[in-house]
């Protein structure tokens, strides 16, 4: 019997016509099954990525597009006038360079004070306390409260509040025109800021620290480790990959600071506390400069992601090296 005959007669075969039918309804279950998994992944992430493309990329791309127009953002008539706002800022704009200013001054602060008193009160409440749960509840609490209902808080606090308490102790401190001088209005939204956000940022912290072995720690105080010498060299590294974290909200909410900037200064004492948010919510919709606003808008954006993405490559680098 030659090959092909050899061929013929093994295709013709009760056993392969068998796992053929065997084989025809596996595959016909595989593509059901794809098909069952292709419309659940619509099902869930198609709302979620419909609204994403019509709340955020859409008005992202026209946004961009404005940036390069003279649109007051109230008429129909838009005029592209290429790179003309972008020169205006860089050169023209000195409301625009002095807030930038003063928030990469006020993001540096309010970075390095929000991380550490935020880490300081996980240590805190992470010691072996009776009241651990309460206090963890109260640090907390400023972070439920809206920026906006915060500010005005605090506005009566600065105002009302300490003008009170230095008439009656005569504490310079409190003597103070909290809100009616540069200084001590920019250290006024500092506070607030700090005092919402530390607590926030502190359970992050907890989370981190409640990870930390409790075996490295005892060894290192057997070996006659203080409690510094424990923070920093088993604790601090462990909790590294937190400070990342931390130090990425904090740096991305500190430079879009809007609602407490608002309500507590409205950018015065003449412009002396304006915010870059606030400097481009006034250009936009303040003074009818759509184009000009968005143009800044865009400069602030480009910013703050080449800021946070170098921000969070470095400390990436820190957690491998610790």
């Amino acid at each position: 019997m030659n090959n092909e005959s050899k061929l013929n007669t093994v295709k013709g075969s009760p056993l392969t016509n068998q796992s053929i039918t065997k084989v025809s309804p596996s595959v016909s279950f595989l593509n059901k099954k794809k098909w069952k998994e292709a419309g659940l992944f619509t099902l869930f992430v198609g709302p979620v990525l419909l609204a994403f493309i019509l709340i955020v990329l859409i008005p992202f791309f026209t946004g961009i597009y404005y940036a390069f127009t003279d649109w007051n953002g109230v008429t129909g008539s838009v005029k592209w006038v290429g790179l003309d706002n972008f020169k205006y800022l860089f050169t023209e704009d000195k409301q625009f360079q002095a807030s930038f200013i003063l928030t990469t001054k006020y993001t540096v602060v309010a970075i390095i004070l929000t991380n550490l008193i935020g880490f300081g009160l996980a240590l805190l409440v992470a010691q072996k306390l009776k009241t651990k749960n309460v206090l963890r509840t109260v640090f907390f609490m400023p972070n439920l409260i809206g920026g906006l209902i915060l500010g005005f808080i605090w506005q009566f606090i600065f105002v009302k509040g300490f003008a009170s308490i230095g008439t009656l102790t005569g504490i310079p401190l409190f003597e103070l025109a909290w809100l009616g001088d540069a200084k001590s209005a920019f250290w006024g939204i500092v506070i607030v800021s700090v005092w919402q956000g530390a607590g926030y940022i502190m359970i992050i912290y907890i989370a981190a620290l409640q990870n930390v072995p409790q075996e490295l720690i005892e060894a290192a105080r057997i070996d006659g480790a203080n409690r510094f010498q424990v923070l920093r060299h088993i604790t601090m590294p462990l909790v590294a990959p937190a400070v990342t974290i931390c130090l990425f909200l904090t740096t991305a909410s500190s430079f879009k600071v809007f609602d407490a900037n608002l309500s507590l200064t409205n950018g015065g004492p003449f412009k002396s506390t304006e915010m870059l948010a606030l400097n481009i919510y006034t250009e936009a919709f303040v003074n009818n400069r759509y184009g000009i606003g968005e143009a800044k808008a865009l400069i602030f954006f480009i910013v703050v992601a080449a800021i946070t993405v170098l921000q969070v490559t470095i400390s990436k680098k820190r957690e491998v090296e610790s």
